[in-house]
């Protein structure tokens, strides 16, 4: 198709100002740029910047038969005369604005370098040079990001597609990306539960890694309806072969939502120690003095301590020994005596229990078998999250570190891969307690003991810088705080040029990956969480099964 004839003063032929064709008209040429800072790309005059948006893959041919990889991370507008700003064409004097638009007044691309795509290397690799001048660039083909990404296979999953490239996959490296701790961040209404239920699914599929996931609004273990009331299936209905345990705190709650459940939760008082209340000392409102007093009163009253201090077993002779000796005032230990009222509220915590939980939830781990902890009307209270999480993980942490130096020894075998997930993350790893936490300690230990963390967050900058410079994979929706934003990108290189990539997501269903488990950033449109997603992962739903039936029955006569 001709450029526009600009000799003449018709009305121009709108079809002449066409959207990107890949297969014949470039993009533009590169007129400038740094490695650093992205490259300059002056839009071919035949092609509407309107129709070219930030996100969008870019392939530049370089002189050297190199084929340089990247993505539009800003469009502007620009002109070789500054008189422009201040003398521009009237309106509907459209033979200077053709003439303009020729020659003065061009759209320009601000592209990303990512990858170098060798022709006689399968393998894409690092970019550490630039195209030169007046380089050529065409919008990539699904050929080109395939190559890219890779195809699908066990280790690797469909997590979506680019945009405006609906019958392109994007796979997530499984096995990398359980290799390190990852987040998923947004803030709120942005389907961060969606996106994460899809990434367990790959995981579960894979049997890479087992999960243990604290499901906090009970959302992942057996069907969740959204906020227009359409219901969804949860990990056990969609894997039906035993991959999938759901063990609930509140077997009420699960009874009445129909969720099918292997066993209850329950924790006697005399398996709480005092490292398990520490974690919620924000939430009880205890002082650095009432934490140092937890620990002596755990010294002294052996394990009944908190039994003792709820006055279910009769211990006044023994606290007024403390307060006389004056190794506890009596201010402190009112103070603990009455926030630990809380724990009565708490209906999974018993008086006793002959069962070995954490030996239990190991062993099924080990199995290969994902756990799905359903806090039912315990959910709405952190606090009791909080000390389940912590009870829970400490002691499954030390059976790993155990398992692990065994199989150094020679006198076991190695503990599976275990991804502890987790909601409200910035209330487990904030600066204040990161350090000495055990979700602190799994983050920087890069699976030392084949443990790693998926983190779910609305609020990324309320985690410990040091953490999130360990999240291996960052899976972000949109953000709209400053704070959230500069943490996503904190120890990210060309962080700048992503920001506005992050800034213009959609509300729903759209995601900025990136980090070790992809080749480079993408932002993919995240798979629909339908029956055809389900049907993916093995599940046979029952209409079909019977469909199958009839027609089997029909063949035979």
């Amino acid at each position: 198709m001709s450029k526009i004839n600009s000799s003449s003063p018709q009305t121009p032929d709108l079809d002449a100002y066409f959207g990107p064709r890949k297969e014949t008209t470039p993009l533009g040429v590169v007129v400038g740029g740094a490695l650093s800072s992205g490259l300059k790309i002056r839009l071919d005059s035949r092609l509407s910047i309107e129709l070219l948006a930030i996100g969008r893959y870019v392939v530049i041919q370089g002189r050297s038969g190199r084929k340089f990889f990247g993505m539009i991370t800003d469009v502007a507008l620009e002109s070789t005369n500054p008189e422009l700003l201040s003398h521009p064409p009237t309106v509907g004097d459209t033979f200077a604005a053709e003439i303009y638009y020729d020659e003065i007044a061009l759209g320009m691309l601000h592209i990303s370098p990512m990858l170098m795509l060798d022709e006689n290397d399968d393998q894409p690799r690092p970019i550490k040079t630039i195209p030169a001048h007046f380089s050529t660039a065409f919008e990539a083909t699904p050929e080109d990001v395939a190559r890219v990404f890779g195809e699908e296979d066990e280790a690797h999953f469909f997590i979506g597609s680019p945009l405006d490239m609906e019958d392109v996959q994007v796979n997530l490296d499984l096995r990398r990306f359980v290799e390190r701790s990852s987040g998923v961040f947004g803030k709120s209404g942005t389907g961060k539960s969606f996106i994460t239920r899809t990434l367990l699914s790959g995981v579960i599929k894979s049997n890479l890694a087992s999960t243990l996931i604290f499901d906090m609004h009970n959302d992942y273990g057996w069907a969740v309806k959204d906020e227009n009331g359409r219901e969804y299936k949860g990990l056990r209905q969609l894997f039906t072969g035993g991959q999938v345990s759901v063990v609930t705190l509140d077997p009420e709650t699960s009874t009445a939502r129909g969720s099918k459940t292997d066993r209850v939760l329950q924790i006697s008082y005399d398996q709480i120690e005092p490292e398990d209340v520490e974690m919620l000392a924000g939430i009880l409102n205890l002082s650095e003095v009432q934490i140092g007093a937890l620990h002596y009163l755990h010294r002294k009253l052996g394990r009944d301590w908190v039994r003792k201090l709820l006055g279910l077993i009769d211990a006044e002779e023994e606290f007024e020994e403390m307060v006389e000796s004056s190794h506890i005032v009596m201010g402190t230990l009112g103070a603990i005596r009455r926030k630990f009222e809380l724990f009565r509220r708490m209906g999974f915590l018993v008086d006793s229990t002959r069962e070995d939980l954490v030996d239990d939830i190991f062993q099924r781990l080990n199995q290969g078998i994902s756990v799905v902890l359903e806090f039912g009307r315990y959910g709405n209270t952190l606090a009791a999250y909080m000390l389940v999480a912590n009870f829970l993980t400490r002691r499954l942490h030390q059976r790993y570190i155990d398992q692990k130096n065994k199989a150094a020894g020679g006198k076991g075998d190695e503990p599976r891969p275990l991804m502890i997930v987790i909601e409200e993350a910035h209330k487990f790893l904030d600066p204040q307690v990161a350090g000495f936490t055990i979700f602190g300690t799994i983050a920087r230990e890069l699976r030392k003991y084949n443990v790693t963390l998926l983190v779910v967050d609305q609020r990324p900058s309320g985690i410990d810088d040091e953490v999130m410079s360990q999240i291996g994979t960052r899976i972000t929706c949109l953000l709209d705080n400053e704070a959230d934003i500069r943490a996503v990108f904190s120890g990210v290189s060309g962080s700048s040029a992503l920001r506005e990539v992050l800034a213009r997501l959609d509300t729903q269903q759209q995601a900025l990956i990136l980090g070790h488990a992809v080749p480079m950033p993408v932002v993919v449109r995240t798979r629909n969480y339908d029956m055809d997603f389900y049907r993916s992962l093995g599940y046979a739903d029952p209409e079909s099964i019977q469909e199958r039936s009839e027609k089997g029955i029909d063949s035979l006569f």
